[in-house]
């Protein structure tokens, strides 16, 4: 299968899509192939440069199942670096993509890394096509903005450049940059949410216990989902553990972990948010009140609270 199409059975919502908590049971499908694709034209768009609209298409191609819920089995769900390697060599040992890029006169080195091409990729808070994608998207899929209003975000955007000269996606007008962070961070919310962060780790935990009962091997988890869900339910510990977090319909919460036979899980989580630029007045941040105070609002968020999920009982077919 070619790197790119295995993206197709890749989400976006990193493993929580499986579960039946209200916020994810009813979302649309999102893939890393639409992700990727979609970045790809963006950069297109505001670059009309092959190399780079390529380095944004192939960007993903090293991510494993569920994504990010594998940083957090590296324990690196703070960070949520420990994936990114591995790109070059996707690139390399496809001989699709090998041809392809003979075709356009390119090399590996000038798709791997899309890291390069600032208007692809840069660092937060700033806007970049990656960033600006699946905030798109996810405004959609979740609900929170209608596809007028998101066609308006898109339709204000240029390429300009940041405090220190280098190329950045900004805003024209200073009411839709603002409308635009503001929306953003209803998506960083959801991001951090309960239902997120416990069902990343408790699907973290699935896998390490897969990986340690031979079930799945590290390799596998480049795979696509649907092979490695098939492999979880090869197995009964496995199977009925997958059952149980598919089924997982809400977050009890306590101070502290209680002797009530559950897991309880204490799961902190990586805060992300756009802070977009508008030439001439500087980011969002430094002149809008209202957005800074949803800003800190959102970076005082406390994640010390213990958590564990209620199963529904139509799931498991028994009590939960």
């Amino acid at each position: 299968m070619s790197p790119v199409m295995r993206l197709r059975d890749v989400g976006m919502n990193c493993g929580c899509e499986y579960t039946a908590f209200p916020r994810f049971a009813e979302i649309g499908r999102y893939s890393r192939y639409e992700h990727s694709l979609g970045v790809a034209l963006i950069v297109w768009h505001f670059t009309g440069r092959q190399d780079q609209a390529l380095a944004g298409l192939f960007h993903d191609l090293a991510t494993p199942v569920f994504a990010h819920v594998v940083d957090f089995l590296n324990g690196d769900h703070l960070h949520q670096e420990s994936t990114e390697a591995g790109t070059w060599e996707c690139i390399a040992g496809s001989p699709e993509l090998m041809k392809g890029l003979g075709e356009l006169g390119l090399t590996v080195d000038q798709v791997a890394d899309y890291h390069q091409y600032p208007i692809a990729d840069n660092a937060a808070p700033a806007l970049s096509a990656d960033r600006l994608e699946y905030t798109l998207g996810n405004l959609l899929n979740y609900g929170f903005a209608d596809r007028e209003t998101v066609s308006a975000f898109y339709r204000d955007l240029t390429v300009g450049t940041d405090e220190h000269g280098r190329e950045e996606l900004v805003f024209q007008t200073p009411e839709i940059a603002e409308a635009f962070a503001s929306a953003a961070l209803q998506n960083s919310r959801v991001y951090v949410a309960d239902e997120d962060r416990l069902a990343m780790q408790m699907l973290a935990d699935l896998l390490q216990t897969a990986l340690q009962r031979g079930i799945l091997r590290r390799e596998d988890l480049w795979q696509t989902e649907p092979w490695v869900i098939r492999r979880l339910e090869t197995d009964a510990v496995c199977g009925e553990a997958w059952r149980r977090f598919c089924g997982s319909c809400r977050v009890v919460r306590s101070d502290m972990p209680l002797p009530d036979g559950h897991v309880w899980r204490q799961v902190d989580a990586k805060k992300r948010w756009v802070d977009p630029l508008v030439p001439g007045m500087g980011r969002v941040s430094q002149w809008s009140g209202a957005l800074r105070e949803q800003m800190a609002s959102f970076q005082a968020l406390d994640f010390s609270v213990w958590l564990r999920a209620e199963t529904k009982k139509r799931a498991l077919g028994e009590d939960s």
